[in-house]
């Protein structure tokens, strides 16, 4: 335990609380030095529960904001409407033709745009990016898109389209 001297600001540092009163060694006055109350540890584990709350609400608020949302509340979806194999002498081509339509009320800026191509087991073969036409979708607007991918690998089972994940924040 450490006291202090209320004339000269000594510190001392104690082992146990004394009885009676004690006198400073430099200056020589004497005081009672008082137990410390439960007050500190109280406030210490208040301060602790503080932090250990904080810290749940803000994991939860990261766990929310990260995990994916219903598909069905998308503001922006891709759908196929064509996929269209072709076979000519240099190699096979898989054209893939589709959609992308904002069901929000405002205007979003158009991400990337992934065509994966997945085997009999539902694993991916393939993926390439590309760029939609459009840059900007209004509210309620759709727009068309066609990418076709070269020399693809044989075993092609499923086609798909994925949005980038940049398209959640809204262009005004």
């Amino acid at each position: 335990m450490k006291v202090k001297c209320d004339v000269c600001k000594t510190e001392y540092t104690l082992t146990d609380v004394p009885n009676g009163p004690v006198r400073c060694a430099v200056c020589g006055n004497v005081w009672t030095p008082q137990r410390a109350g439960r007050r500190a540890s109280i406030m210490v584990f208040v301060a602790s529960l503080c932090a250990l709350l904080a810290a749940t609400v803000f994991a939860v608020a990261v766990i929310i904001t990260s995990r994916r949302d219903d598909p069905n509340k998308r503001p922006l979806v891709a759908t196929i409407t064509k996929v269209e194999t072709i076979t000519d002498a240099d190699a096979p081509k898989i054209t893939v033709n589709g959609t992308v339509t904002n069901r929000s009320d405002d205007i979003y800026g158009l991400p990337d745009l992934v065509i994966v191509l997945y085997d009999a087991s539902g694993s991916p073969i393939a993926r390439q990016k590309f760029m939609p036409s459009a840059t900007l979708l209004d509210a309620g607007q759709s727009v068309e898109f066609s990418h076709t991918i070269s020399n693809v690998a044989p075993g092609v089972k499923r086609v798909a389209v994925e949005l980038l994940e940049s398209e959640q924040g809204g262009a005004k």
